[in-house]
């Protein structure tokens, strides 16, 4: 997926137009295109080749950004990790795949002739920890035609070009967020890469990024906050998690074009929304929903942007058959092609009680719907004779929840009677996955050791 050969072109066609903007400084394409070479002859005198893998963890997204790409450049595998990882950490999540090094500093400039690029499809060009929301992370490698054959797809459907700024506000160890940053560099745009969410006011807040960028790529909870403030993006792209209608149609008054996409780490595209019609297969992408016997079925797809797997054979939701097709367990309402994918969430997140299958997916959409609920997490917490009780952990819309008898109400009109949740608590803030998703296995996790942030609404 790394694009050290773009960046290149692009610094030799338009040198002077910023590439990357951070926290600390910018980047024009040629001190980009500089930068990386010269990362890149550091890489080479410490051994890096073609299969060597390369552990990054870096807090400054520049400095990431550029070990990435000098990676690339010099043929290794790029693997980005979270920052705060120690050493001793990085050698638990990779007991099965040691790094042939770590770059926990940024690599200094090594002097020597140009590097020129030799890219093929087939590289195993990228490596990536998956971000869901449970289970622990897995290291994932897929070769490079896999995301950069993609990128022009992306692209049309969000209508971007190099002419654009786009805002990648969330932090480049999710492969989410990091595929947004390599896609704009790829088209020559310039990528807004703050490193995290841009809170607060002032030159490194919200509205001073909204008021540079024309495209943002994030998570579906914080498009409402691009809404409420004002700035110039035209378009915004949304993946990791379900998209609100209503989200939705606040964004076309606002006059924000929006592309919601679902996929995974291992399958990266699979599907995409562009006009609220609903999801439909991405470009390349063939969809199968194979039956199950509670009457959902499972998400296969099929197409270029499949991943290897997962690293040195680590163990994983990731399945395939013998003809091409892969799935991560992901399940859906019965599906023909021609019609929207309707998706119902992660097979083993499924809830068991009282000898009913409740989908939390399914629950999770009545309930946003009520005014006054952010997010919510429905899971199932342990009851004695039913094994489980579906529960709602409830995220206030800047604010306290609303009240109990609203929620129960809404729920009485939407859900059938196993599906409604016997408990509900709220939390200031749900936690989250870096990728900006609802931590579910964190707030079961808390509920059961008895988290007094997490309060009983009674």
């Amino acid at each position: 997926m790394p694009v050290a050969a773009h960046v290149l072109r692009h610094a030799a066609a338009r040198p002077g137009v910023v590439a990357l903007r951070g926290p600390r400084r910018e980047l024009t394409y040629a001190g980009l295109a500089g930068d990386v070479q010269g990362a890149a002859r550091h890489l080479l005198g410490r051994g890096a080749r073609p299969g060597s893998l390369v552990a990054i963890g870096l807090a400054d997204p520049v400095a990431l950004l550029t070990a990435v790409l000098a990676a690339d450049l010099a043929g290794a595998t790029p693997l980005v990790g979270d920052p705060a990882w120690d050493r001793r950490r990085w050698a638990r999540m990779l007991a099965s795949a040691p790094p042939d090094l770590l770059l926990d500093e940024p690599p200094p400039a090594a002097p020597g002739p140009a590097i020129v690029p030799a890219p093929a499809p087939g590289d195993l060009a990228w490596a990536c920890f998956t971000s869901g929301s449970t289970g622990r992370p897995r290291a994932i490698v897929r070769t490079r035609a896999s995301w950069t054959g993609s990128f022009g797809h992306l692209a049309d459907l969000a209508g971007m070009s190099a002419g654009d700024v786009v805002l990648v506000p969330g932090p480049l160890w999710s492969s989410l967020y990091a595929f947004a940053a390599v896609h704009a560099l790829a088209t020559g745009a310039t990528a807004l890469v703050p490193g995290r969410w841009p809170a607060g006011r002032g030159p490194e807040g919200l509205a001073a990024h909204l008021g540079r960028a024309t495209v943002v790529h994030l998570v579906p909870h914080l498009l409402p906050a691009v809404l409420a403030a004002p700035g110039s993006v035209r378009s915004a792209v949304a993946g990791g998690a379900a998209l609100a209608p209503h989200v939705r149609a606040a964004a076309g008054r606002a006059g924000i074009r929006v592309v919601a996409y679902y996929g995974a780490s291992e399958l990266s595209f699979v599907a995409a929304d562009a006009d609220g019609a609903g999801l439909r297969p991405f470009p390349g992408t063939e969809i199968e929903v194979r039956p199950r016997a509670d009457g959902l079925g499972e998400v296969w797809a099929r197409s270029p942007w499949l991943a290897e797997g997962y690293l040195r054979g680590a163990s994983g939701p990731l399945r395939r058959d013998g003809d091409g097709w892969m799935t991560v367990g992901d399940v859906a309402r019965p599906y023909r092609p021609g019609e929207p994918l309707r998706l119902r969430g992660r097979g083993d997140g499924a809830i068991q009680t009282g000898g009913a299958t409740v989908v939390p997916e399914d629950v999770e959409e009545v309930l946003r719907k009520v005014p006054g609920v952010g997010d919510l997490v429905v899971i199932g917490s342990p009851h004695p004779s039913l094994g489980s009780v579906v529960t709602a952990v409830v995220e206030g819309d800047g604010g306290s929840p609303p009240p109990r008898a609203l929620l129960e109400a809404v729920a009485r009109s939407g859900l059938d009677a196993a599906q409604r949740p016997r408990r509900w608590y709220a939390v200031p803030s749900l936690p989250r996955t870096g990728a900006g998703k609802p931590a579910r296995a964190l707030v079961a996790s808390r509920l059961a050791d008895g988290d007094p942030g997490i309060r009983r609404l009674t």
